[in-house]
């Protein structure tokens, strides 16, 4: 991962204010209330909004980013919480989860990098247990489009870092899928996520 890529991250959460809110993304607390709780990974993670409400439902959670400095958001909100979590930071290659560790794992607008982004998802299945779930919501190849006319609703500009249900299934070929579409939807997280956007919306379970 370049160093402009992880200096940008820093920036972006080294402020007071949480670029994403404290409050966990909607889609993923309407999926992990209806689960038994057991252990679950977060990739990109950020500043902990969400790996900090799966603590407190009771889970055990891991978590991992590039940024230090959304680390350091994560573990303050943790403790704001009373609740711990387990926050690596690195590459994906860099760290050392094993196979079948995870329960389930939540890829909540994990936006990789395009040259990398199919490769993490497929190594980060091998992480998952038969039967595990993995929750997905990230911005829709469509986005580009909402925007254009709001860039208040965030996002990344390029194409090639925004994802297709036709990827999904590409990305996760050992999974039965639960969910899967293409959605319209009102964005209202933090500082850069507002306004309407396009997202894709997948739950799977390994087979």
């Amino acid at each position: 991962m370049n160093e402009v890529w992880v200096d940008r991250w820093n920036d972006r959460y080294s402020t007071d204010e949480f670029a994403y809110g404290e409050e966990p993304n909607h889609y993923l607390k309407e999926q992990l209330i209806k689960l038994d709780t057991g252990s679950i990974l977060f990739p990109a993670e950020g500043e902990g909004r969400n790996a900090v409400f799966a603590a407190k439902l009771g889970w055990q959670v891991s978590a991992f980013d590039i940024s230090k400095e959304g680390k350091n958001k994560a573990l303050q909100l943790a403790s704001n919480n009373k609740v711990s979590i387990d926050y690596q930071v690195g590459a994906l290659e860099t760290l050392e989860y094993s196979a079948e560790q995870f329960d389930a794992i939540a890829l909540i607008y994990a936006h990789f990098p395009a040259s990398i982004k199919s490769s993490y998802h497929k190594t980060l299945s091998k992480y998952l247990r038969k039967g595990g779930l993995v929750i997905f919501e990230a911005f829709s190849k469509k986005h580009l489009d909402y925007l254009a006319k709001n860039e208040k609703v965030g996002g990344p500009k390029e194409i090639d870092m925004l994802f297709s249900t036709d990827e999904l299934k590409s990305d996760f070929p050992d999974f039965e899928i639960i969910t899967l579409e293409e959605k319209e939807i009102e964005l209202n997280e933090g500082l850069f996520h507002n306004g309407q956007g396009s997202v894709i919306r997948f739950v799977g379970q390994k087979k």
